[in-house]
């Protein structure tokens, strides 16, 4: 027996990638089209950001009930931007709480060369890897950044200051600062 002979079932294509495939209904064949055509391309997740993303940086986020998020982490956030030569207009906010998303669907969207995920793992959007906060990791084209959740960097405590330490340390190291 060959590898070029081998038979995979649909069973075992679909344990596989069983995190990866989404089942579609199957539609029943349309007469007037011929059985070559194309079927009409799917739209792409969409989901809301705050900013213009003109420097292709995301600022994923986790705020339940709000739309992005409460005016106290967005003047952080003004903040820490505005530390690094940047503004709102640079990024895209975007609340994963509002609407779940997915690295696909993100680089469907955005085309982010650069990630910030505070207080979501690397994991929840799907990454394929994992990796600690307060380190730079790069994987497909994009540089990812892991921080804990706003809610725990904004207050003014000796642990915040130590974590917005080591934030300050690796964006200072990301955008050259």
């Amino acid at each position: 027996m060959s590898l070029n002979n081998i038979e995979i079932t649909n069973f075992i294509v679909g344990e596989w990638y069983k995190d990866n495939l989404v089942a579609q209904p199957v539609a029943a064949p349309n007469p007037t089209r011929s059985p070559s055509a194309a079927p009409p391309p799917t739209a792409p997740a969409h989901f809301k950001s705050l900013g213009n993303n003109r420097r292709n940086i995301t600022l994923l986020v986790n705020s339940p009930n709000t739309a992005f998020l409460p005016d106290n982490h967005l003047a952080f956030l003004t903040k820490i931007l505005a530390a690094c030569h940047l503004t709102i207009a640079d990024v895209a906010i975007v609340n994963h709480a509002a609407a779940a998303v997915t690295i696909t669907a993100l680089k469907q969207q955005l085309q982010p060369k650069t990630v910030l995920l505070f207080g979501l793992e690397p994991t929840t959007i799907r990454l394929p890897i994992n990796f600690p906060v307060f380190k730079l990791q790069s994987y497909d084209d994009c540089t990812y950044l892991s921080v804990p959740a706003l809610d725990q960097l904004v207050p003014d405590t000796v642990e915040s200051k130590l974590d917005k330490s080591r934030l300050w340390a690796c964006l200072k190291s990301l955008f050259n600062v």
